[in-house]
């Protein structure tokens, strides 16, 4: 696409940098990209080594990205970092969990955590089903599985990247055993910036892949 020949210079020799820094990963090229967005957002050149995918995800989760499949995350920071992208690409819907969340923190639960429970019911039926970015939320992480282990439908793809130390690991643990499409960051590092860097680069290859737009 036309815009994308207009990366910031900045941008551009940042990649370069960044991939002559990371050296030969063995990657596959999509898997590639991700990789090269998140550290481009983190700085961190060592994630790679807590990066995983499984098989044949990045594939999976830009054809349904280039079929219409709509974006739920976590926050509101997540959505809103997602959304210039997802609009000058594919046009992507772009939801949160906390349209659906109540006003006041539920008794023995979060705000996140009871928004996922009715966005899923909700934007489960949508095929294809949505991708899913958990930055900072593990209890939403955990609703959307137990859904999923209950016999809802599942997301076409979840990055899986909450932060911090609470919940974290044990969340992240679950996504890795539930056998879901999924990217995911191990240990205690992620957050809002991560998931939406690694779903940028998936819709910047979608919209990349797709054929130009009729006159």
């Amino acid at each position: 696409m036309a815009w994308m020949a207009q990366d910031h210079p900045i941008f551009t020799e940042s990649i370069r940098r960044i991939r002559a820094a990371l050296g030969d990963t063995g990657l596959p090229p999509l898997q590639q990209k991700v990789l090269e967005r998140l550290v481009h957002s983190s700085g961190d050149l060592s994630l790679g080594t807590q990066l995983r995918f499984s098989e044949g995800v990045c594939e999976q989760g830009l054809e349904a990205l280039k079929k219409g499949a709509p974006i739920l995350t976590d926050t509101a920071m997540a959505a809103a970092a997602v959304a210039p992208m997802a609009q000058r690409t594919l046009g992507s819907a772009v939801y949160t969990v906390l349209d659906w969340a109540p006003e006041t923190v539920p008794s023995g639960s979060t705000r996140t955590a009871a928004g996922m429970q009715k966005a899923w019911r909700r934007l489960a039926v949508v095929s294809p089903a949505p991708v899913v970015l958990i930055g900072s939320a593990p209890t939403a992480l955990e609703v959307l599985l137990q859904q999923v282990a209950a016999g809802a439908p599942a997301p076409s793809l979840v990055i899986g990247m909450p932060v911090g130390f609470v919940g974290v690991a044990e969340s992240k643990k679950h996504l890795a055993d539930s056998g879901l499409p999924q990217i995911r960051l191990e240990g205690s590092r992620g957050g809002a910036g991560l998931v939406a860097a690694a779903v940028n680069a998936l819709l910047r290859a979608a919209a990349a892949s797709a054929p130009p737009l009729s006159s």
